[in-house]
């Protein structure tokens, strides 16, 4: 297939929820093969959910979210409980806010971060079992799109994807597994998505909370249309055959 057949903006469409069920898969499956155990060891959701959903950043040293990015990530729920939901950690332990309004894990919060990572690779390995090279193949691919993508956020200014700026580039420790930088990347590129989402409907005199009702239709498709184009510039830098393997790839990958 030639690029002609296969342009950016068509493969960020196709890719989208190819991205989203293997993204899905794993970490459900993290959640059900040890996950949600050590979650309870540590408060149970409450006080960890934030910190699993941060985790790439967070995990990071020295690793932040600022209020701008936290409101970004979080713009389809209700800020109050957002919010409410920060406390509950900053009580448990977990996260601490700063002066700034900035997010960073405690002592506490990295020690949990560091075990699901653990949990993780270990899920991940026997999820995409037998899969080893597409996994490479794919979290190669994946960091050179992330790598671009930073580069084009560069040049458009934080404020044009502010989830993405705020969770890329994914924390990955040397020997981080293929397993787990497949997943970790595949997460921060939802949020480039996100973000490319977000623009379009904004553009289209949308909220948050009117694009989620809004149902089936012409107005909904060229929304989708216009996703597909903003977040389109990060495959630029694959080969149609690229996108194409690629494809091919997340569609075999079990979960």
């Amino acid at each position: 297939m030639s690029a002609v057949e296969l342009p950016p903006h068509r493969v960020a469409g196709l890719l989208a929820p190819a991205v989203d069920r293997v993204f899905r898969a794993g970490m459900l499956a993290g959640h059900d093969w040890g996950g949600a155990e050590l979650s309870q060891r540590y408060g149970g959701p409450a006080a960890t959910g934030l910190l699993v959903e941060l985790r790439t950043r967070l995990a990071a040293p020295g690793g932040t979210v600022d209020e701008p990015g936290f409101a970004a990530v979080t713009r389809y729920r209700d800020p109050v409980v957002s919010r409410r939901a920060v406390d509950k950690q900053v009580a448990h332990g977990m996260i601490h806010r700063r002066p700034d309004g900035r997010l960073s894990a405690t002592e506490r919060g990295t020690a949990f971060l560091g075990e699901l990572h653990q949990v993780l690779a270990e899920v991940t390995e026997e999820l995409w079992a037998g899969h080893d090279e597409r996994v490479a193949r794919l979290a190669a691919a994946l960091g050179r799109l992330l790598a671009y993508a930073l580069v084009l956020v560069d040049e458009d200014g934080d404020r044009e994807w502010p989830a993405f700026a705020a969770m890329a580039p994914p924390h990955e420790p040397d020997g981080t597994p293929s397993g787990v930088l497949l997943l970790n990347r595949l997460g921060t590129l939802r949020y480039h998505r996100a973000d490319a989402h977000a623009a379009a409907w904004t553009a289209a005199g949308h909220t948050a909370s009117s694009v989620t009702a809004l149902p089936p239709g012409p107005e909904r498709l060229a929304i989708d249309l216009e996703t597909d184009r903003r977040a389109a510039g990060p495959y630029g830098v694959l080969s149609a055959e690229e996108r194409l393997t690629m494809l091919a790839d997340l569609a075999a990958l079990p979960g």
